[in-house]
C-alpha cells in the first residue's frame, strides 16, 4: 500500500494489547521514571486512583507500537517513511494494570509533498476493552507515493 492508497475517511481498528505490571517496572526502569503512582502498589492504593496506574506516555509508546502491527491494513500504508509527529495528546483516563486497549484510526488528511512522498494525517483514539477512550492523539506519517506506471489495489 502507498500514499495514494489511503483516503480522508478511512478507518482502521487495530490489535489489542493487555497492560502488564511488567510494561510498568521496565518502562519505569527504561525512562528513569519511578513516580510511585506507576511503581508502588501500597502507595497508589492512597490516591484518587486506588491502585497503579500506567505511564502515560507508557500507553502512547504501547499505542506506537499497535499501529505498526496495524500497518497492513486499509488506512495505514506498508509503504511508510518515517513517523513524521505527534500532536493534541491528552490523556483522557487512567489505564490499569490488566487493562486491554487497541487503537482506532481515522485519516483526517491527504498531502501530497512532491512526486515520491506525502503525508498522511489521522486522529487516534487508544480505547479500553470497557469501550472507554484513555487517550487521544493526532499522528503523521510521511508515505512513499506509487512508482509511475504501477497499478494500484481497488481501494474499499
Amino acid at each position: 500500500m502507498y500514499f495514494e492508497d489511503c483516503l480522508v475517511g478511512d478507518r482502521v481498528i487495530g490489535p489489542a494489547r493487555t497492560i502488564t505490571e511488567t510494561d510498568l517496572v521496565q518502562f519505569a526502569g527504561l525512562t528513569g521514571d519511578w513516580n510511585p503512582l506507576h511503581t508502588d502498589a501500597e502507595y497508589a492504593r492512597g490516591t484518587e486512583f486506588g491502585d497503579r496506574i500506567a505511564h502515560g506516555m507508557l500507553v502512547l509508546a504501547v499505542a506506537s507500537g499497535l499501529l505498526y502491527r496495524a500497518g497492513a491494513s486499509a488506512a495505514l500504508p506498508q509503504e511508510t517513511i518515517a513517523f513524521a509527529g505527534v500532536d493534541r495528546v491528552r490523556f483522557v483516563a487512567p489505564v490499569r494494570i490488566g487493562d486491554t486497549v487497541h487503537v482506532e484510526t481515522e485519516v483526517k488528511e491527504v498531502r501530497e509533498i512532491d512526486g515520491e512522498r506525502g503525508v498522511i494525517t489521522a486522529s487516534h483514539r487508544v480505547v479500553n476493552e470497557r469501550g472507554a477512550t484513555v487517550l487521544t492523539f493526532s499522528g503523521k506519517i510521511l508515505a512513499r507515493r506509487r512508482p509511475p506506471g504501477t497499478d494500484g489495489p481497488a481501494h474499499g
